[in-house]
């Protein structure tokens, strides 16, 4: 009986600490990915703003695009180990292996023209958007706050559809892609003041069951 006790004891701890942490976790590496969207537009309006689809990408413009969806991996990464489990993970490790694919797509696309460079975006935008839709879906259970990245992913999948679409258009340029990664930062920003809220309500709810 008493062995029974301490392991459902000790099973209601690693549920709360679970519970707890991963928000935590999530809305420190939203920040991270929020910083880092800002400052790669920021390069990106001030050193590549001007480059139009027949143009080629010039060497700061080629690794700024060749390192966006190459820190999408390395992310994805980080929030799996936080977050993810079952069915998710494996939605995650097909999302990093499409930004892998992205990234390798990408250093070829870069010795072209910008508007080839934008079609990759844009493909690998409207399936990153798809899947971080699913993910957000099925996280809502798990950890909650979850509407910013279902919008996020839904706007995601629309912007890349857009600018694959447009790629060849001889008014397309970079300052389209800094758009989209602009937008994706504000709804990072969004997930962080929800999981906030959420953390606080959920903290309140254990005070008044202590």
């Amino acid at each position: 009986m008493t062995q029974t006790t301490v392991t459902s004891a000790t099973t209601t701890t690693t549920t709360t600490t679970t519970t707890t942490t991963a928000p935590s976790g999530l809305r420190s590496l939203y920040l991270i990915r929020v910083a880092f969207s800002l400052i790669w537009v920021a390069l990106v309006l001030t050193t590549s703003a001007s480059l139009v689809s027949k143009d080629r990408p010039t060497v700061i413009a080629a690794v700024l695009l060749v390192v966006y969806p190459l820190w999408d991996v390395i992310a994805t990464l980080l929030e799996r180990r936080m977050a993810a489990t079952g069915s998710t993970n494996r939605v995650s490790t097909i999302n990093m292996a499409l930004g892998l694919a992205t990234t390798a797509g990408m250093l070829i696309a870069v010795f072209s023209t910008v508007g080839t460079a934008l079609l990759v975006f844009g493909i690998w935008a409207l399936l990153s958007g798809a899947i971080q839709l699913v993910v957000a879906i099925r996280r809502r259970r798990t950890v909650g706050a979850q509407w910013p990245m279902v919008i996020s992913g839904g706007q995601s999948v629309l912007a890349g559809a857009a600018t694959a679409a447009m790629s060849a258009s001889a008014t397309s340029g970079l300052s389209t892609v800094a758009g989209y990664s602009a937008f994706g930062a504000f709804w990072f920003l969004v997930s962080v003041i929800a999981l906030s809220v959420r953390g606080r309500r959920d903290a309140a709810a254990r005070s008044r069951l202590a």
